[in-house]
């Protein structure tokens, strides 16, 4: 641990100089602190384990650690089966095929998430219909989802964005009323709970990431899908390695279905679950020093953090902090102005702020919509998903940093930076209000 992370916090006092303006910087440079993942010796023993015993491919006969870590993930979440395959877009692409999402099929996702949530659509044949996300939790609007359903909606794709489940019950109720699945992009929120129950126990599908950047990592890229579905763990199965069926003795190479290979290797399998020996510790453990930065952001004006309805628990994958031009004097049209201004000053002061996205997903040149000009689909982007425009073009994340348990005193720190900064808001405002900032359409023209 750094010794930025073990230092006393300390409240800057009034009127001390922005570090952007020659003053000193609130979160010291001893070093940045909040390393994540964290490795131990029982991490490094399980990938050892895995090259000196073997088997190296998870497709060899009689391979322990995928199974272990299946069975526990299903434990985890309360499900009765778990397929770990190569990555969180390989398990979203296989829940879709799975669940029969094919050509001719629509899939409503969020205008909000980060792209590959589309890009499995695309690979399954169907095509992503865009919905917008609600204000305070910035995930699928049921309401939004609902206006935008047709004939050939074959599914919902909710993601609990950050960590924070989506309205399940609300989109539970639309999927029924349609006859389709609900499959849950559940790639940032391990962990987190609707009324009591785990993500990925909550439509027929739950689909997980295990990026290093993730809650619960791997040491390169794999992915986990959850289902209560018999036959559908049975699709999956075959779909992540060739269509084949599940060996059980020597390989038979004989495909039942048309797939590619989703397999997750066995020192992935390995780490990860060492590392889910400690999930719950790890998550119980940094709570109270987010709680605590996110309460003192909270007491600044004009600044909205992260809300969390009644029922649903957040597991805190990225804090996304909104700005409020209104309430700090300035028109909507100042928006990015604010944002890009904050986004300055913050990271001089040692806070590694970031916009996150850059743009709505139903803007980007992957799925426009055909026949429309590139003007007229951005001009729809703007009527279509304003609640999605304006959390790209006006928030702010920070990322990684707090994931590390022992990352409390470091949060403090930022939240020094946040009331420094609060201190200045004269200036703020002129920075915001001096020059235009680009936004979401500059971003896509530089992309």
């Amino acid at each position: 641990m750094s010794e930025l992370t073990r230092a006393t916090p300390r409240t800057p006092a009034a009127g001390t100089g922005l570090a952007l303006l020659g003053g000193d910087r609130a979160v010291p440079r001893a070093g940045t602190g909040g390393t994540w993942p964290l490795i131990t010796t029982a991490d490094e023993q399980a990938v050892l384990r895995v090259l000196r015993e073997g088997p190296l491919n998870a497709a060899s006969p009689g391979e322990p650690e995928v199974g272990r870590l299946e069975q526990a993930w299903a434990e985890a979440t309360g499900t009765r089966h778990c397929v770990a395959v190569a990555s969180g877009t390989a398990a979203l692409h296989l829940a879709l095929r799975g669940c029969g999402i094919g050509p001719g099929d629509e899939v409503i996702v969020p205008a909000l998430t980060m792209n590959a949530t589309a890009h499995a659509v695309c690979a399954a044949g169907a095509t992503p219909v865009f919905a917008d996300v609600e204000p305070g939790t910035y995930t699928l609007d049921p309401q939004s989802a609902a206006a935008v359903a047709g004939p050939r909606t074959a599914a919902l794709l909710p993601v609990h964005l950050h960590g924070l489940p989506a309205d399940m019950p609300a989109l539970g109720e639309l999927a029924d009323q349609w006859g389709i699945p609900v499959v849950e992009d559940a790639a940032q929120a391990h962990g987190a709970q609707l009324d009591g129950r785990r993500v990925g126990a909550l439509g027929k599908a739950g689909c997980f990431s295990l990026h290093p950047h993730k809650n619960l990592p791997t040491c390169g890229e794999g992915g986990l899908i959850t289902t209560d579905d018999d036959d559908l763990h049975e699709q999956l199965v075959r779909l992540r390695n060739f269509g084949e069926l599940e060996p059980t003795g020597a390989r038979s190479y004989i495909a039942h279905r048309a797939a590619l290979n989703a397999r997750i290797t066995p020192m992935a399998a390995a780490f990860t679950h060492s590392q889910l020996s400690r999930f719950d510790d790890y998550a119980r453990r940094r709570e109270p020093g987010i709680r605590s930065f996110l309460d003192r952001l909270a007491s600044l004006p004009g600044l909205r953090v992260p809300q969390i309805p009644a029922g649903r628990t957040h597991v805190w994958h990225i804090l996304r902090l909104m700005p409020e031009p209104e309430a700090l004097g300035l028109g909507p049209e100042h928006r990015t102005g604010l944002r890009a201004a904050l986004h300055r000053v913050l990271r001089a002061e040692g806070v590694p702020v970031s916009q996150y996205q850059v743009a709505p997903l139903s803007a980007q040149p992957a799925f426009r919509p055909d026949g429309l000009s590139t003007s007229d689909a951005l001009d729809r982007v703007d009527e279509l998903f304003p609640v999605t425009v304006a959390v790209v073009d006006g928030s702010l994340c920070l990322q990684r940093r707090h994931l590390d348990p022992a990352a409390g005193p470091l949060l403090q720190w930022y939240a020094d930076a946040f009331e420094k900064v609060w201190q200045h808001l004269d200036l703020i405002r002129r920075m915001a209000t001096s020059r235009s900032a680009p936004g979401w359409r500059e971003a896509l023209r530089r992309g």
